[in-house]
C-alpha cells in the first residue's frame, strides 16, 4: 500500500511530518506507540524577519507540554495505568487481586524487585525491614529540638492551597517574607554547618558587611577584635555566587518546580532542591575535578592521563557541558577570579598553598595541554565553571565535602525565582505529572506463596540481600 500524500509504502511504524515553513518532509520513528521528542529538533527552519532570536528556530522545534500531560520521561516496568478503562496493575498484577490476597510488605517486595517473593526471600525481606525500624537515640533528641510547627503563615496546609497563588498584595507580601527568610538564612545555616564540622561555636551574623563578607565572617571569626574578611575573597565569592545563582531548568531547579507544583510551602521546595543538588552528577562536579587532579598527582603525569582519557580508560572532569556546545561563558569569568584568589596575600599568609600548590600546577598544565589537543578541541571539550570553582574553593580553605553547600547557598535564589514565577503564572499552577512508556509484564494473576515457583535469575537486582547486623 502506498500513501498517496507522501509516496511511501505502508503501513509503517513511523510518523511523516511535513514542515509547511520549508516544505521539507521528516520521518519520525514510532516505538511502543511513542515518538522521541529529540527527533523534533531535526525539524529546522530559517528565522523569520523580526523573529526573536531566543526562539532558536534554526536549531529545531521544541515540544511544549505544560504539566507533562502527554510527555513520557522514562521506560518503566513497574506500574501500568489505563485511566480510560479503570485499570491499575503493579508489575502486571491487577490491584484488585493484590488488595484481596497480598500484604503491604509483599507488594513492596513486588514493586521493588519485580516479582512476588518465595517464602524464603519474603522472610529475609520482612525480617530486614522490621529490624531496621528502630531509630538511633540521637534521632529522638533531634526531633525533640524542633518546634511544634514552622512559620504558620508559610504553611498552605493551615492557610489554604492558594496561599501563594492569589497575587493580591497580602499574598505577595507573605511570599516575599518567605523569600527574605530563605536567602537571609542560607549563609547562616551554611556557616553553622561549617562551624559544627570544625568544632567551633556559632557566630551571630554581623552588621555592616556584604552578603558574602558576612558569610566569610561567620565561618572564620575566631574571636579577634575588628576582624574583617579579605576583600579579595569576599568579592571572589560574590562573583562565584552570581555565576551559580541560576542555570535554567537544571536537575535541582526542575525538582523544586516538580515539588512546588503540588502547592507545597517554599521550604519543602528548597529541601527537595538540596536533595537533588547533593547528587554527584549535579552538585559534585567541582569536587570530581579536585579528585581527578589528586589522582593525576603531578604535572608531568598529565600527558599520560590525557592519553588514557582518549582510550576511555579515565574520565576528564571539568571539561564540556551538556548545555554549552562551544564553551561555558562562566568559565572565562571564573578564570580571572582564580588568578586573583591564587595571589591573595591573606591566603598566602594563612598557610594555604596557592601559588606554589602542586595541584594548581597540575590543573594549569592539564588546561593548557587539553586546549592545544585536537582530540578535545574538535569535541568542543573546553573547561567549564566546575574546573576552576573547585580549585578556588580549595585555595580558600574549604573542605571538599563542603563544596555542595557553597553551590546551594547562591542557587536558592534561582530556585526561589523559578518557584515564584510558577506560583504567579497566568492560569494558575498545574501539578506536574509526567507519563511513562510501560514496557513491563502484561496482565498476570496472583499466585499464593506456597504455589509459587522461585524464578532463578542471574540478575542480583531481582532479589533481596540479607544484611549483616553488628549491633
Amino acid at each position: 500500500m502506498v500513501n498517496t500524500q507522501t509516496g511511501l509504502e505502508g503501513p509503517r511504524d513511523d510518523l511523516t511530518v511535513i514542515d509547511n515553513r520549508t516544505g521539507k518532509m521528516y520521518i519520525v520513528p514510532i516505538k511502543d506507540n511513542t515518538v522521541a521528542a529529540v527527533d523534533f529538533k531535526k525539524i529546522k527552519a530559517p528565522s523569520k524577519p523580526g523573529e526573536r532570536a531566543e526562539n532558536e528556530t534554526e536549531r529545531g522545534l521544541r515540544v511544549a507540554d505544560k504539566g507533562f500531560l502527554n510527555t513520557a520521561v522514562i521506560n518503566s516496568e513497574i506500574t501500568y495505568i489505563d485511566g480510560d478503562n479503570g485499570i491499575l496493575r503493579y508489575r502486571g498484577y491487577p490491584i484488585e487481586q493484590l488488595a484481596l490476597h497480598s500484604s503491604f510488605l509483599e507488594v513492596a517486595y513486588l514493586l521493588i524487585y519485580g516479582s512476588l517473593p518465595s517464602k524464603q526471600n519474603f522472610d529475609i525481606f520482612e525480617k530486614e525491614v522490621m529490624t531496621h525500624s528502630i531509630v538511633h537515640v540521637d534521632a529522638e533528641g533531634l526531633f525533640k529540638s524542633f518546634r511544634g510547627s514552622f512559620y504558620e503563615e508559610a504553611n498552605p496546609s493551615l492557610r489554604g492551597q492558594n496561599l501563594f497563588t492569589k497575587t493580591d498584595p497580602a499574598s505577595l507580601a507573605n511570599m516575599d517574607k518567605q523569600i527574605y527568610r530563605i536567602i537571609g538564612k542560607a549563609t547562616t545555616f551554611a556557616a553553622m554547618a561549617y562551624r559544627v564540622r570544625q568544632g567551633r561555636p556559632f557566630v551571630t551574623p554581623p552588621t555592616g558587611l556584604s552578603y558574602t563578607a558576612s558569610f566569610l565572617y561567620q565561618m572564620d571569626h575566631l574571636g579577634q577584635e575588628d576582624y574583617v574578611p579579605s576583600k579579595t575573597l569576599a568579592k571572589a565569592l560574590d562573583i562565584l555566587f552570581i555565576l551559580h545563582a541560576d542555570h535554567e531548568l537544571n536537575a535541582s531547579s526542575t525538582t523544586v518546580l516538580q515539588t512546588g507544583s503540588s502547592l507545597v510551602d517554599p521550604y519543602s521546595c528548597m529541601a527537595a532542591g538540596v536533595a537533588s543538588l547533593y547528587g554527584p552528577l549535579h552538585g559534585g562536579a567541582n569536587e570530581a575535578v579536585i579528585r581527578m587532579l589528586i589522582s593525576i598527582g603531578h604535572p608531568e603525569n598529565v600527558p599520560a592521563f590525557l592519553e588514557s582519557v582518549k582510550k576511555r580508560e579515565r574520565v576528564l572532569s571539568g571539561f564540556g557541558h551538556r548545555v554549552y556546545k562551544t564553551s561555558d561563558p562562566r568559565s572565562f569569568i571564573i578564570r580571572k577570579i582564580a588568578d586573583e584568589v591564587f595571589k591573595d596575600e591573606a591566603l598566602l599568609n594563612s598557610g594555604n598553598r596557592t601559588g606554589e600548590d602542586e595541584l594548581l600546577k597540575t590543573a594549569m598544565v592539564l588546561h593548557d595541554m587539553a586546549m592545544k589537543d585536537e582530540y578535545f578541541t574538535s569535541r568542543k571539550l573546553a573547561p567549564n565553571v566546575d574546573f576552576w570553582s573547585g580549585l578556588i574553593y580549595r585555595a580558600m580553605g574549604f573542605p571538599m565535602d563542603f563544596f555542595p553547600v557553597l553551590f546551594v547557598v547562591p542557587r536558592v535564589v534561582g530556585w526561589l525565582a523559578h518557584w515564584r514565577q510558577m506560583m504567579l503564572q497566568p492560569g494558575g499552577v498545574k501539578i506536574w505529572r509526567p507519563r511513562q512508556v510501560y514496557v513491563g509484564e502484561t496482565k498476570r494473576d496472583y499466585v499464593p506463596m506456597e504455589q509459587r515457583v522461585d524464578v532463578e535469575t542471574a540478575e542480583a537486582k531481582a532479589q533481596p540481600f540479607p544484611v549483616a547486623h553488628i549491633g
